[in-house]
């Protein structure tokens, strides 16, 4: 007898409650809000408020993205080995990961202990290393065992997208609170130096640490209570181990042969794989590089109150949110394909290491690297904004052409070819 149409395996499927959906779904609210303060505020906080080089903010923006690609699939590749008797090898891995990003975060965006005035910056950025190779481990761990588990809490296909709907949910959630938190916190502090010239309050400087220490502190803090409710209420089913199936009257003499599936070199003799590489590797760089540089944009190039490297952001990702729905009607009319766990570690892998070089080539091509900002720091933002992620768009949309042009085909790998 076949299963039922939407499950995939044999037998009733496995359903979950709506308390049990609800905290799955906060188990990555932790690693969204670090990301989004991560990719919008680092180089902001390093550069203008820490008074550090371009080039070295740059370089730990670019440590960051290396560690993370990574650390991805070495995660990927243990998270399937590990075990614990009590909770469950997924939902340990995520403990490890958001306990790191606990104990790292807070330190990037706070002052370096023990650095003084005379202190030179290769050792204060030295001190920050550990502490983004450690927070980015963590970010990986939790987000690999947070994806690992959908299929183990369910074996409804409808419920798996239910599942992934109501993560992204609460990724938007994510970064409503980081942008809503830092324009609070900027305005609080405003209101507190109201009395003081207009020109200093609305400029970022050695002032604002303490606006930027606390909303890690925040964003930590809150992070810690969805993932304390996401480890309460998910249960990991412990697989037992296959010890094998005694045959019976009833078995088959000849067991079926597996369907012949790629592997990862097979995948690199693939033209669709470049393709697709490429396309998610330049649409990845045009929402990273814009959420990067945009409030350095607002900052030096427009010269708006500090207040607006937080209404801004917020007024884009919703923009970019909104957007999204189009995509279910888009998906409907030419479809979607393809697939592996090779391929998705591969994009995910160029997706981080390209964005960590493009910031950090942008960064060494700072006509200001002796202050924090000159003359012609004004143009350059706007040429960083408009033309590199204009570069970007244009790549993008050159390797969605190739697509259109020579669609995707998957060849089958012949039985006989061995691995």
């Amino acid at each position: 007898m076949s299963p039922p149409s939407g499950d995939a395996g044999p037998g009733p499927p496995r359903t979950l409650s709506l308390a049990a959906r609800l905290s799955f779904a906060v188990g990555h609210f932790l690693n969204d809000l670090c990301a989004g303060m991560w990719f919008t505020y680092l180089l902001l906080f390093l550069h203008s408020v820490r008074g550090y080089s371009s080039r070295g903010a740059g370089l730990l923006l670019l440590l960051g993205q290396v560690a993370d690609g990574l650390c991805t699939p070495l995660v990927g590749y243990e998270a399937d080995r590990a075990a614990c008797v009590r909770c469950g090898p997924r939902k340990a891995w995520h403990l490890a990961g958001t306990v790191c990003v606990l104990l790292s975060f807070p330190f990037i965006f706070s002052p370096c202990l023990g650095c003084g005035e005379a202190t030179p910056e290769w050792a204060a950025l030295l001190y920050y290393g550990p502490f983004i190779v450690i927070f980015q481990f963590g970010w990986a761990a939790t987000q690999i065992a947070h994806l690992s588990l959908i299929p183990e809490l369910t074996t409804s296909d409808h419920e798996k997208v239910e599942l992934t709907a109501l993560r992204y949910a609460f990724t938007v959630v994510a970064n409503i609170t980081v942008y809503g938190a830092a324009w609070l916190l900027l305005h609080l502090q405003g209101s507190a130096h109201g009395g003081q010239n207009i020109s200093v309050g609305d400029q970022l400087g050695v002032q604002d640490v303490s606006v930027f220490r606390n909303l890690a502190l925040l964003v930590v803090g809150v992070g810690a209570v969805f993932s304390l409710l996401f480890h309460l209420g998910t249960k990991e089913s412990r697989r037992p181990q296959h010890r094998g199936i005694e045959p019976d009257e009833h078995s088959p003499l000849l067991a079926p042969a597996p369907q012949p599936l790629l592997l990862w070199r097979h995948w690199l003799q693939e033209p669709a794989f470049y393709q697709v590489g490429v396309l998610y590797m330049t649409t990845r760089l045009i929402v990273n590089l814009s959420q990067t540089y945009i409030a350095m944009y607002l900052t030096y190039s427009l010269s708006l109150p500090k207040k607006f490297i937080a209404t801004i952001p917020l007024v884009m990702y919703l923009s970019g949110f909104f957007s999204s729905f189009l995509m279910k009607p888009i998906n409907r009319r030419i479809g979607r394909n393809h697939s592996g766990a090779f391929v998705y570690g591969a994009m995910s892998f160029s997706d981080k290491v390209a964005n960590g070089l493009a910031v950090m080539a942008v960064q060494s091509l700072h006509p200001c690297p002796s202050e924090l900002c000159c003359g012609a720091c004004i143009g350059f933002y706007h040429w960083v904004m408009t033309a590199v992620t204009g570069g970007v768009g244009v790549a993008a949309a050159l390797a969605l052409c190739s697509i259109l042009i020579w669609p995707i085909r998957i060849r089958t790998r012949d039985p006989r070819d061995r691995p």
